[in-house]
């Protein structure tokens, strides 16, 4: 869904007064990681970035080729509609049917986004306020904490590694919670322990969520990117689920065109109208060129994304071969773009946090520590396969390198 900010910054470090929503922020607990990346680079210093999920491929040749030939049509120039162009809803809608079997009407259940992780950050504003309370999974992407917390509303996060257990914690806290749960909030396949799941666990979720009465966004921002015949399942696919939640998809990773901003919400038709009402008071949507571009790319380019799926597991083999080959204890992801790392002994006695940092300051090499996803994520390093094979052997080297020396 998205990247990490880049900037170093000095958190909380406020010299005007800020409103409460952005005091209620925690401190950015990757600042330290950025802010000595950005040094190195400023130094000249050749940084192995695997600490963002930040596609270095280029889109399909036809997709670029369709932005290009729109540039050249004055009328894309203009402001466009905040829901997206009418063929682009109905091209999301008729993938979703082809890819999933789910039936979506793209006028009221499909709208387009800046971008998931805007789409989300806006849901979470269209449906919660003081006093509300959303359940999100843990380890913890950080906006699907911090877009609630900018909401007014309260956070809950529940480990999401054992679906099983996440589906059993999810009722209990509904049972134990008054008032109970409004939201909660799914990421299959997981960003950052890259956790999978099969289609029943949707099926439990939509029962749950009915009995319950608390709303679903799932956020599937990573749901073309599988490996080893896995296959991602929407939320959308499970019966009743358009009856409860919404789910978010992007064409960041799959389509390589994160820096387009574009993905989409599709589902319940009152939190679709509830996000457009918001939508509609903050942005004139996306450029309506990449809009069009976008349209060639769902109708001619599977075989793009296919290709990119593969690619990344060719570099997930790289990654994983290697740290294996260092003695580090690896579970191979099925999806996503993501090696959720376990630190060796002695070196998770560090801590997450510093750990990366000297990964960072004697290889070379940026990750992004666990502790930055919540307290569940101690103990771990989530390493982006980003770069290419060569590249990822390359910090495969500097990270043995590095860990050498077992002294602490």
């Amino acid at each position: 869904m998205r990247s990490e900010s880049e900037t170093p910054i000095d958190d909380h470090d406020f010299s005007i007064p800020v409103a409460d929503r952005v005091k209620r922020l925690p401190p950015y607990l990757f600042g330290k990681i950025n802010k000595l990346k950005y040094e190195k680079r400023v130094a000249g210093v050749d940084v192995i970035d695997l600490g963002m999920g930040n596609p270095t491929d280029a889109p399909d040749p036809l997709i670029k080729e369709k932005m290009q030939e729109a540039l050249q049509d004055s009328r894309n120039h203009r402001y466009s509609v905040s829901n997206g162009i009418e063929n682009l809803r109905r091209e999301v809608a008729k993938r979703y049917n082809r890819i999933y079997g789910v039936t979506l009407n793209p006028d009221s259940e499909v709208i387009a986004c800046i971008g998931s992780k805007e789409g989300f950050s806006h849901m979470c504003l269209a449906l919660m306020g003081p006093g509300d309370t959303a359940i999100v999974p843990s380890p913890t992407f950080p906006i699907h904490s911090y877009a609630v917390m900018l909401a007014a509303g309260n956070v809950i996060a529940i480990d999401c590694r054992d679906p099983d257990k996440f589906l059993s914690n999810i009722a209990y806290t509904c049972e134990h919670l008054y008032p109970s749960p409004k939201i909660v909030v799914v990421n299959y396949p997981h960003n950052p322990s890259a956790a999978v799941v099969e289609k029943d666990f949707y099926v439990e979720l939509v029962k749950l969520a009915k009995k319950y009465g608390f709303l679903v966004i799932s956020d599937f921002a990573y749901a073309d990117i599988c490996y080893d015949g896995y296959k991602a399942p929407s939320f959308l696919a499970a019966p009743g689920a358009i009856d409860v939640g919404v789910e978010l998809t992007s064409m960041s990773k799959s389509y390589s065109m994160a820096g387009w901003r574009i993905g989409f919400c599709c589902g319940n038709a009152e939190m679709v109208r509830a996000l457009a009402t918001i939508k509609g008071y903050y942005d004139y949507g996306i450029f309506q060129a990449t809009q069009i571009a976008a349209i060639v790319a769902m109708r001619h380019c599977d075989a793009a994304v296919e290709a990119i799926a593969k690619e990344y597991q060719t570099r997930r083999d790289a990654l994983c071969d290697g740290l294996e080959r260092l003695g580090w204890d690896i579970e191979r992801p099925q999806a996503g773009m993501f090696v959720w790392a376990k630190i060796p002994e002695p070196w998770s006695k560090m801590g997450s946090i510093d750990f990366a940092m000297k990964l960072l300051d004697e290889g070379g090499v940026a990750a992004s520590p666990g502790r930055g996803f919540g307290e569940d994520g101690e103990g771990y390093l989530r390493l982006a396969i980003v770069e290419n094979a060569q590249r990822l052997r390359q910090a495969v080297r500097e990270i043995g390198r590095c860990t050498k020396d077992a002294a602490t």
